[in-house]
């Protein structure tokens, strides 16, 4: 006797809890391995490659996302979120047996490869599965459970190093990934792409696109900058190619709509900002305040939480106050996060802590609810390129504001601390107040041009 088949609410909460479990995974990782790292490079050696496994896994998931994305729209979301869940586990098992760095290296870049495919392919598929008022209460959780995943990423992974080994940091991957893997293999809906034909993808343009992102990152990461210089010019080649091509990997019929355009833009400008800041406010605990490592980390905690819950508010606010408003909201908010940065860069730890939070507030409102607004307005047919050039945007924001943070602080402020090291800090946070000032100038658009929603079914 065949076994009942679920109710479709039912199949949908299995889905989503496959989802979760599954987005829990790349959120740990992101977190869990930088407590590990010390250890492993005591074991494995390689203390010049110190920054590779993560390197590497930044480079890999951040240009495979678009990648993912649009490969979903042509053949079908399903069978890509799975391939790329079992990459990703694949990833961890050889990073927890590797018995080198190289080794180490090849596994990690091997997980950010599916880690694309997952991060991407998850916001991708609940917005094709919910409406819009169910979908932000949806990804609001998701959000949740991604800042919760930060916050104790870092207490698990120390944990772990120090009482079993720090390959069970990798090897934790898989009591989360193969019951995600069994959940969307059984219960997530094989929806027939509304396009189905390979020759479609312009494979010109994603070579070029994923050589010139692969460069910019790699050149950022290790501040050389003439290969960043040498990527501007391979990007704008893809663009160019991108452009003339029916079905192109970034979606560029849609990005020239304000919307689309403006939640590409600003999650690059915010995203730049934001995870610059990110990178280097541990320097100001240790080097400005004095405190040890345990202040460093913590000073990061201020900014998840506001992320987190007003992620959770907004997916309760959005169908009451609008998309429009809500990122506006935010990207006020931002601003005055900034200013406060910039002005208290002298200041004790507490004010810096406080200006985190205030930051991480607006970024959960105006991150979140731009990519709730843009989804709704999209097609189905262009669901996954849209929803990976946001993502893509604000990764790759990450890794510009970075290097350009680093550079305006200087390795000579870094080096001697105290006074200098906070002017340094002021500048960057400068550059992140110019940044995110953009950011609010282009959300002024969506005052002039209402969101109209367009079915999520239609093409």
């Amino acid at each position: 006797m065949t076994a009942p088949t679920p109710a479709p609410d039912r199949a949908r909460t299995l889905a989503v809890a496959g989802l979760l479990l599954g987005i829990t995974l790349a959120a740990l990782e992101s977190s869990v391995i930088a407590t590990a790292m010390p250890t492993v490079i005591r074991e494995l050696g390689g203390q010049h490659l110190y920054a590779l496994p993560f390197a590497v896994y930044l480079l890999t998931s951040t240009i495979t996302s678009p990648l993912w994305g649009r490969a979903s729209d042509l053949l079908g979301r399903k069978r890509l979120y799975l391939a790329g869940v079992i990459i990703f586990l694949l990833g961890s098992m050889l990073c927890g047996v590797a018995g080198s760095m190289a080794v180490l290296i090849a596994a990690r870049a091997l997980q950010g490869i599916g880690a694309g495919s997952v991060q991407t392919l998850t916001f991708t598929l609940v917005g094709e599965m919910f409406t819009l008022e169910q979908r932000a209460r949806v990804q609001g959780f998701f959000s949740g459970v991604w800042g919760i995943a930060g916050l104790v990423g870092p207490l698990i992974g120390g944990l772990i190093v120090d009482h079993a080994s720090w390959r069970w940091v990798f090897y934790l991957n898989l009591p989360f990934g193969i019951p995600a893997l069994l959940l969307a293999l059984r219960y997530l809906p094989n929806i027939r792409p509304a396009r189905q034909n390979r020759a479609q993808i312009d494979w010109l343009g994603t070579l070029l696109f994923t050589l010139g992102s692969g460069l910019l990152i790699w050149g950022l990461e290790f501040k050389l900058w003439a290969l960043a210089a040498l990527s501007l010019g391979v990007l704008a080649g893809a663009l160019w190619v991108e452009s003339r091509h029916a079905a192109p990997l970034l979606p560029m019929r849609n990005l020239r709509a304000t919307l689309p355009r403006v939640g590409v833009l600003g999650n690059l400008l915010a995203g730049a900002a934001y995870f610059g800041t990110i990178a280097y406010l541990p320097l100001f605990a240790q080097g400005v305040s004095g405190q040890g490592a345990t202040a460093a980390g913590v000073i990061l905690t201020p900014m998840l939480l506001g992320w987190t819950g007003t992620s959770i508010l907004a997916a309760r606010l959005i169908s009451r106050v609008g998309t429009t408003r809500l990122t506006l909201w935010g990207f006020n908010i931002l601003v005055v996060a900034f200013v406060l940065f910039a002005a208290l860069a002298h200041a004790p730890l507490w004010a810096i802590s406080a200006s985190g939070f205030v930051a991480g507030s607006g970024m959960g409102f105006a991150m979140f609810t731009l990519l709730i607004a843009v989804q709704q307005a999209t097609a189905k047919a262009d669901l996954g390129a849209v929803t990976s050039a946001i993502l893509f945007s604000r990764q790759m924001g990450g890794a510009i504001g970075t290097a350009l943070m680093g550079a305006l602080i200087g390795e000579a402020a870094i080096s001697a601390g105290g006074p200098a090291l906070a002017s340094g800090l002021q500048r960057a946070f400068v550059l992140a107040l110019v940044l995110v000032a953009l950011a609010w100038t282009l959300a002024q658009a969506l005052r002039r041009e209402p969101i109209v929603s367009q079915p999520m079914g239609t093409d």
